[in-house]
């Protein structure tokens, strides 16, 4: 496909999510199941690695209850892609009325002395947890985004997320030090640490019991600069009634001399999240993609 048409295919997709947003959400999520529900027939290496990334998660698990697991996630997975247009198009005010807010989400608000991180992990609301932050938090964000490749797309997200406040993106190709200067000027972080972004700077650590690649960062990053790390996470609630986010109390003693075991913690504490809600986390995304050296790679023709 030309360039050109890939370009008019995008224009075309991000027109009838706008057209799309104004419909009741309850309706919206029935036509996002309905499309998740495609999706689980036509997008077959996502069915692989979701059903990959179940079987090394909870191998425990009957292969059919991972089966119907995976199933559920992509229909959430097909909702959160139509309510996207929502999050993107629809007034502030319909949103405030949408997104139930639980925690306290004023703490870095009542310590503006203080860095600030809200640790986001990759639940499929998780841009909800995003347009909560900066409506709701007065202090403004900072955060790093993956550059996407098609131009149009990557233009649409970025004003999706930079309209509800002030708010600097920082592509993760970028160096760290713009975004250490944002956060030292006052800026809450809204990390996102949940990914397989490679063994740099990271430390292969039990993520439900499978060596992951996790970053190394945060913990480092809250060191350096006595940050407070509060974990924030979304989730979309049934039959199109809205969305929850919580904001729960940060991270005691996080930013310590031992980085490799806040990690760790880090991650035990997103697996007891995931455990509440399993079907809405991220399975689509290769999370063991790296290895530590030696060992084979995970993600093959799998089941599915």
């Amino acid at each position: 496909m030309s360039a050109g048409l890939a370009k008019l295919g995008s224009r075309a997709l991000l027109g009838l999510l706008w057209l799309l947003h104004g419909l009741p959400l309850p309706l919206l999520a029935a036509l996002g199941r309905g499309l998740g529900a495609l999706l689980w027939r036509l997008a077959g290496s996502r069915r692989r690695i979701a059903l990959r990334n179940l079987q090394l998660c909870f191998p425990e698990m009957a292969a059919d209850r991972r089966r119907a697991l995976a199933r559920e996630h992509f229909a959430w997975l097909g909702q959160s892609l139509l309510e996207r247009g929502v999050l993107w198009h629809a007034s502030p005010a319909r949103l405030r009325r949408l997104i139930r807010i639980e925690g306290a989400v004023g703490a870095a608000d009542a310590h503006p002395e203080r860095a600030w991180m809200l640790l986001a992990p990759h639940f499929l609301a998780l841009d909800v947890a995003g347009a909560a932050s900066l409506m709701h938090v007065k202090r403004p964000g900072a955060s790093i985004y993956q550059r996407q490749s098609d131009p149009v797309f990557d233009a649409a997200m970025r004003r999706g997320r930079l309209r509800f406040g002030p708010l600097k993106l920082f592509a993760r190709q970028e160096t760290a030090k713009p975004l250490l200067r944002e956060v030292k000027r006052g800026a809450v972080f809204f990390n996102l640490p949940d990914m397989d972004f490679g063994a740099k700077d990271a430390a292969f650590l039990p993520f439900f019991g499978v060596p992951a690649a996790t970053l190394l960062a945060p913990s480092r990053m809250a060191r350096l600069m006595d940050m407070a790390v509060q974990p924030v996470v979304a989730e979309m609630l049934p039959r199109g009634q809205g969305w929850r986010v919580r904001y729960h109390p940060p991270l005691e003693g996080f930013g310590s001399e031992d980085a490799e075991a806040d990690a760790a913690r880090m991650n035990r504490w997103i697996e007891d999240r995931i455990r509440e809600n399993p079907a809405q986390y991220l399975w689509v995304h290769k999370r063991f993609k790296t290895r530590p050296p030696g060992e084979p790679k995970l993600y093959g023709a799998g089941p599915g």
